[in-house]
């Protein structure tokens, strides 16, 4: 089969490098990887089947990772991935969401068969794809086998991202400039919610003349009114944007489930005082605050670096001020890793990627402007030149 890889065979194998380094300073011999962005990070496999059980299991003495899934998507592993074809492993469709086995009885029969099975075993075990009832039935069939935590191991491995990595970003961000620019633009009072939806989500993944979109691991996250008091609503899909209405867009491209995120504002009308001023210090501790961001500064100095630059305007934002993000699938874009925000010691570096987002959430309404930003040699970048400001219309 003809391989479809975005990387080169390079590129994943420091990658796998850098995980065994981890490993290792981990006191792990063995690591389940079952978060599809870190499969595709360490192997290159893009497939939408995580809704049954798939995973990379990578071993300090072995030279490849392994990859096992559903039968059926085992081609899928051997278009996508770089690896080998003894190194992809189907399981029969007795073991789908089966009321009487596991699949990881499965794993547990293809470890033995290699040797594996009294290893120090890392686990994401407080990953979205890693369930009780995988560590129980895994316990017991690998009793010889130290269970170990290897939560956010690969995830703390793909927070530096390669020149590669940050071209495809370069490109997410412009498709999320024109997606940002039709929501804009469609946005009037008399206009269905869902009509401007679903333009977005088509622009998403049309993307560019050049080149094409994917769908992004967020949906398109774009309230009205009373509903923008609160994060992460999105669009009625029965009410039309009215008069004095705030609508927050929270959108973005993707290349290759590379993101680029970028929240803004709109207003319908001649907007309150109240909400002009709360735009206006957003805007201003923001711009601040890009200005303060640089190698060597941890995530909670600029965290610190925000919210004196909006003292003075009597807003609070309790809750963190941006995080990393990169390569994901759903349920969302951000890597689990930095947090801006009080106590997180993370020292940023060059090559590492931050969505800053200052969002404000009051009690009828809400505020948002962000930025996706790369952290540089001597300061950080922004992905997207964008206006910073609440939009009128």
């Amino acid at each position: 089969m003809n391989r479809n890889l975005i990387f080169t065979r390079n590129e994943y194998q420091q990658r796998v490098r850098k995980t065994k380094e981890m490993m290792d300073k981990g006191g792990m011999e063995m690591l389940l990887i079952m978060d599809p962005a870190n499969m595709n990070y360490l192997t290159g496999y893009d497939g939408w089947s995580f809704y049954v059980h798939q995973g990379v299991i990578v071993s300090l003495d072995a030279k490849y990772p392994l990859w096992f899934g559903r039968e059926q998507d085992s081609n899928g592993a051997r278009l996508t991935t770089w690896l080998p074809d003894d190194c992809i492993y189907g399981y029969p469709d007795e073991y789908v969401q089966s009321r009487y086995t596991h699949t990881m009885r499965w794993v547990a029969d293809m470890l033995r068969g290699q040797g594996l099975e009294k290893k120090r075993f890392g686990l994401e075990m407080d990953g979205y794809w890693f369930n009780a009832r995988m560590y129980v039935t895994l316990l017991e069939e690998l009793p010889q086998a130290a269970l170990m935590d290897g939560t956010n191991l690969v995830n703390w491995v793909k927070t530096v991202k390669s020149r590669a990595e940050i071209a495809y970003m370069k490109q997410a961000a412009q498709i999320c400039e024109q997606v940002m620019q039709i929501a804009i633009d469609e946005i009037e009072v008399g206009v269905w919610e869902k009509d401007v939806a679903a333009r977005v989500s088509a622009a998403q993944i049309a993307g560019t003349a050049e080149f094409g979109g994917s769908s992004p691991a967020i949906f398109p996250i774009m309230p009205s009114a009373e509903r923008t008091s609160t994060a992460h609503l999105t669009f009625d899909p029965d009410r039309q944007y009215q008069r004095n209405d705030v609508v927050l867009l929270e959108l973005s491209g993707a290349r290759y489930h590379y993101h680029a995120p970028l929240s803004r504002t709109v207003y319908l009308g001649d907007p309150p005082e109240d909400l002009q001023k709360t735009a206006d210090g957003v805007v201003s501790g923001l711009q601040q605050t890009l200005k303060f961001i640089e190698p060597g500064v941890t995530a909670e100095e600029v965290e610190e670096c925000w919210r004196n630059a909006i003292a003075h305007t009597g807003l609070v934002k309790p809750s963190r001020v941006g995080y990393s993000y990169g390569l994901n699938y759903v349920p969302d874009w951000g890597e689990h890793t930095v947090s801006l925000r009080p106590g997180d010691k993370s020292i940023l570096e060059p090559g590492m990627t931050l969505h800053f987002m200052p969002g404000i959430w009051l009690e009828t309404y809400g505020f948002e402007c962000s930025e996706p930003l790369l952290i540089t040699d001597n300061g950080c970048e922004k992905f997207i030149d964008f206006p910073q400001k609440l939009f009128v219309k």
